[in-house]
């Protein structure tokens, strides 16, 4: 084994440039002769001197903590770069264990239904008792005439009035592959309605250009390697408005900023913990993101430095939502939703009221309402205008693990309406003005991830770990359009045309349907 100052040398370099210095690694370039070192061609990945260092980090943590004898010391204190370490046996944060387990996007979503087995054995016990009853061919089990109407609130449509179901055939569907592992998230630009990012448990992202005809490789965004198969999720991503930046967040608690052309702007490095959320305000200026170390911090997005950090949450960060370009909302594991704004020191508000985890937080269209979601089985709207919530909606029987606000604009007439995912396999619709619950969307067989309504709020497509996606119609709440995958469905995402919809699937890829509505 070697190591020479001039490999050194030229990661410092890299470093400085995928950081943002560019001046500092002009002059570090001329003093240090890099431009001319065998290795200026090198093929080096992005992030390889912090990689390094963080291997180089566990080796130390290893050197510390295990015995003569094979055994560990437990020991909560981190080992850091500068500065003694100091062992800490009070288990002040949760042990490594439940890290693993609470910060892989699908196995937190798994353990939170708990009957994963069960309801795989069900369904295939459904399957058996459909092939016996009904003794037809396989291909006519999905028969449009024999799907019956959604579930819905007030009186039953009448049969004649019963819209047709048409499935979505595969002719109208791309598949994406490329990706080795669970796709978890996806993101079309904004921008572009034919440029979709997606993130994977393979430690990649990948920027894709949807065609009409052939079909282009994508662009790899190649995140650190992995040091485990535990723990090389692409957790969370977002577009700026502009649809010229795509940020993501990492299991290694790093965000990064990427051009479309695929190139590393800024690595953004200063959480303790896997990040669950991230979000670009409006403007373009900050990103927002939350991890597991129980703190948020609002990045400068020009910059890629962290201009503040909060840590007001005593559990994980589950999620953010930005209210305009400076104020923000936070969710957490303590059941507590905080709202906050860049430089102040103390938050402007803090909702307390669910008994569990606070999955999801959103912002309604135009600002005026707060809605929340949490594993104590209910959806709450909050005011910023007083403490307790406007309405508790407790009618779901399991976890809500989704929601989303339909597109509204000051011109809109009608309701304000806030969808809600549920894992007791039901998505209900809901009148924010009043609290009444306006339809039941009932035809998955198990929990349901995700859900999102599509540009023009006429439509909602839903998707489930029973492999299929369903897309209702909002206004009288029947099912227009069903999709069966070949794996569970954990999020689904409409372009801005409205015209395709983009889903992520279990087994490594991803389906972007044609969708005519």
């Amino acid at each position: 084994m070697s190591v020479t100052s001039e490999e050194i040398n030229y990661l410092i370099f890299r470093y400085l440039q995928e950081s943002g210095f560019v001046h500092t690694g002009f002059a570090f370039q001329n003093e240090s002769h890099i431009h001319k070192s065998e290795y200026r061609n090198s093929n080096v990945q992005p992030g390889a001197l912090v990689s390094i260092l963080q291997k180089g980090l566990l080796y130390m943590d290893l050197e510390l903590h295990v015995n003569e004898d094979g055994t560990e010391r437990e020991c909560t204190g981190p080992v850091v770069l500068i500065g003694a370490h100091r062992c800490d046996k009070q288990p002040k944060k949760p042990k490594r264990e439940e890290l693993v387990n609470r910060s892989n996007k699908r196995e937190r979503k798994d353990n939170k239904r708990g009957h994963k087995q069960q309801q795989q054995q069900d369904r295939e016990k459904r399957a058996r008792m459909e092939v016996e009853d009904e003794e037809k061919d396989e291909d006519n089990m999905m028969d449009t005439d024999q799907i019956e109407d959604v579930s819905v609130v007030g009186t039953p449509a009448d049969s004649a009035d019963i819209p047709e179901v048409k499935i979505i055939p595969a002719s109208d569907a791309i598949t994406l592959k490329g990706h080795t592992a669970d796709v978890f998230v996806c993101s079309w630009n904004p921008a572009s309605a034919s440029l979709l990012a997606s993130g994977s448990g393979d430690a990649t992202a990948r920027i894709w250009r949807i065609p009409d005809e052939t079909l282009q490789e994508p662009i790899v965004l190649k995140h650190l390697p992995a040091l485990t198969d535990s723990n090389r999720d692409v957790t969370t991503m977002d577009w700026n408005a502009s649809g010229t930046l795509l940020a993501t967040g990492f299991y290694d608690g790093q965000a990064r900023i990427w051009t479309q052309r695929g190139e590393l702007r800024y690595l953004m490095s200063q959480h303790r913990g896997p990040i669950f959320a991230l979000k670009w305000n409006k403007k373009g200026n900050y990103i927002l993101t939350g991890s597991l170390d129980h703190t948020t911090i609002v990045w400068d997005a020009f910059t890629g430095e962290a201009k503040q950090q909060h840590e007001f949450h005593t559990g994980a960060v589950l999620d953010v939502d930005w209210l305009d370009n400076s104020t923000f909302a936070t969710s957490s594991s303590d059941g507590k939703v905080y709202v906050c704004k860049v430089d102040s020191a103390d938050p402007l508000k803090v909702f307390e009221g669910h008994k569990d985890e606070v999955n999801a937080i959103r912002w309604d269209p135009l600002g005026d309402l707060l809605a929340s979601c949490s594993d104590d089985k209910t959806a709450k709207i909050w005011s910023m205008s007083q403490d307790d919530c406007l309405f508790d909606f407790t009618a779901h029987s399991a976890a809500v693990y989704d929601m989303t606000w339909a597109p509204r604009d000051a011109s809109s007439k009608g309701p304000k309406i806030l969808a809600t995912a549920s894992f007791d396999t039901t998505v209900r619709l809901w009148d924010a003005n009043s609290g009444d619950c306006l339809r039941v969307l009932a035809r998955h067989v198990e929990a349901v991830y995700t859900v999102a309504f599509n540009p023009s709020g006429t439509h909602l497509a839903t998707g489930s770990p029973d492999h299929t996606i369903n897309i209702w119609r909002v206004q009288d709440g029947a099912l227009v359009r069903t999709y069966q995958g070949e794996g569970g469905i954990f999020e689904v995402d409409w372009n801005s045309n409205g015209d395709k919809l983009a889903a992520c699937v279990a087994n490594g890829t991803l389906v972007v349907a044609n969708v005519k509505l």
